[in-house]
């Protein structure tokens, strides 16, 4: 992909860490012009020893207000962008289009009582964008974030969704989250443990939440390993519930995210 250079901004790492030896985040400057809804996503780009560019799309961590940007990524074994991206380091250089992208976004609903935010693996990134939208909590009555992650070591940000409940401008209407973890490959306290797939069938998915999903009431965002999306995605439809569309408005949106 070849990108001009005045539809892009350079900017600086500030912070990179680890979750897990193949999870890891990174924090950079924002140019003052980039403005996004939380769910969008940025194209980044990362320089390669040859000096060509590497692009690829990552949903923004940050909320709308930070000064900063973050992203959550997943290691690729030999991916010609996470192989780059993963040897920078503080004050290396970042590339970022100028032009925010994407739907999975509260404008795609309606109306709505329950929002759901179902998430595999990176797939959560959008969502802890959202969640730290002071728009979430004026307008739904129940959140539930669904995290399915394999192993216990996966489970990312974990401190920023505990944090969420002490922050101010949450007093009074923190207690709308439901947060359900999920370790598919472990057993591990205060987690479930079946796929979310299973645990929509089941019934499970419900109970833990103390929700009903209807289509009336319930708005769902899917977002992960595009199989899991698809699954859900097909097991909705079966519930009455379709894509929310401008032309039709519906229960669900979605998006594919390894």
């Amino acid at each position: 992909m070849t990108v001009s250079a005045e539809k892009f901004t350079r900017q600086r790492l500030l912070e990179v860490w680890r979750w897990s030896p193949s999870l890891f985040s990174l924090r950079c400057t924002r140019d003052p012009g980039f403005r996004f809804v939380a769910g969008q996503f940025a194209r980044l780009g990362v320089r390669k020893p040859s000096g060509c560019i590497v692009w690829r799309a990552y949903s923004m961590v940050s909320a709308p207000h930070d000064e900063f940007l973050e992203f959550f990524s997943i290691e690729v074994p030999d991916g010609e962008f996470t192989s780059q991206l993963r040897q920078l380091a503080v004050g290396d250089e970042l590339l970022v289009e100028r032009q925010p992208y994407g739907f999975l976004t509260l404008e795609r609903f309606a109306d709505g009582r329950d929002l759901w935010l179902l998430a595999s693996g990176t797939g959560v990134a959008p969502f802890l964008s959202i969640l730290q939208d002071p728009a979430v909590w004026q307008r739904f009555q129940r959140i539930v974030l669904a995290y399915s992650v394999r192993s216990a070591a996966e489970l990312a940000y974990q401190p920023l969704i505990a944090d969420l409940a002490g922050r101010d401008w949450l007093e009074g209407v923190a207690d709308k989250l439901v947060y359900l973890p999920v370790v598919t490959r472990e057993s591990v306290p205060g987690c479930l443990q079946e796929r979310l797939t299973a645990l929509l069938d089941s019934g499970e998915l419900e109970r833990a939440a103390g929700i009903a999903l209807d289509p009336e009431h319930s708005r769902l965002m899917l977002c992960g390993n595009p199989a899991m999306v698809e699954e859900l995605h097909e097991r909705l439809k079966r519930r009455g519930m379709q894509l929310s569309l401008s032309r039709r408005p519906g229960q669900l949106a979605l998006e594919n995210y390894w």
